[in-house]
């Protein structure tokens, strides 16, 4: 196999509402992308370009979020658009709010942020269906490069028993966001029981590297990574209720 590339894509503009991303990406990554490549596109573009943008002077928060930003000194308007975000709250300390998205996502904040988005008084939300936004722009890039391309929407979340945030997918199109390899046997001749990898969470990660927190460089395109094509999403990597040991 070849060494995995991890190449970043400059030239996207501020994204506002409303904008067609897939032709802003097109111009950006055109003559870039190979037949292939997995393109990772970070969230808070995508949720740009679908309006998913609160004005916190429009909300008005509840009794319940008034008494948590007091009592941890944040914005109770910016609180009761995290609640609103969840489906179920997981835990509630130290001013930090863990919860389950209504995607099923299990993050801080329900995924609510106000890096990287302009004007003080306004938040940016996940979007609405990131598998389905994912789709959208793979389908829009396909006459381009390819329909073998990938494509991975990312977002930074903390993980548990460890420091620090990772980029992991969202949003999933054109790839198996998992790779089993359960059955098969290592090289002492050990059969696999229990070895399923988030690759697309993986790709999500590395392409993290070359984009940033401040560079302003929102897309990343993976190569040479001998993904399993197919029709995967990232609700595939939910883990199930049932199974789940901490919920």
């Amino acid at each position: 196999m070849k060494g995995v590339e991890i190449l970043p894509v400059e030239g996207i503009p501020e994204v506002r509402p409303g904008d067609d991303l897939p032709a802003l990406i097109s111009r950006a990554a055109g003559d870039i992308l190979r037949a292939g490549d997995i393109l990772v596109v970070t969230h808070k573009v995508v949720s740009k370009a679908e309006g998913r943008l609160v004005d916190l002077r429009e909300v008005e928060p509840s009794a319940f979020a008034k008494r948590f930003a007091v009592e941890h000194e944040k914005d109770p308007r910016q609180v009761e658009v995290v609640l609103r975000e969840s489906r179920r709250i997981v835990r509630m300390d130290r001013g930090l709010i863990i919860s389950e998205t209504h995607h099923g996502f299990v993050c801080a904040n329900a995924g609510v942020d106000a890096s990287n988005v302009p004007g003080e008084d306004r938040v940016c939300l996940l979007p609405a269906d990131p598998d389905a936004s994912a789709a959208k722009i793979r389908e829009a890039l396909a006459s381009r490069v390819g329909e073998d391309i990938a494509v991975v929407i990312s977002d930074s979340f903390g993980r548990p028993w460890r420091e620090g945030i990772t980029n992991v997918a969202i949003g999933v199109a054109g790839m198996n966001p998992l790779a089993d390899y359960r059955g098969e046997e290592d090289p002492y001749g050990y059969q696999l029981a229990a070895s399923v990898l988030a690759v697309a969470d993986e790709i999500a990660a590395a392409a993290e590297l070359v984009m940033g927190k401040t560079s302003g460089v929102p897309l990343a395109v993976v190569r040479n990574y001998p993904y399993k094509p197919g029709p995967g999403f990232a609700q595939d990597l939910l883990m199930e209720p049932s199974r789940d040991l901490f919920r």
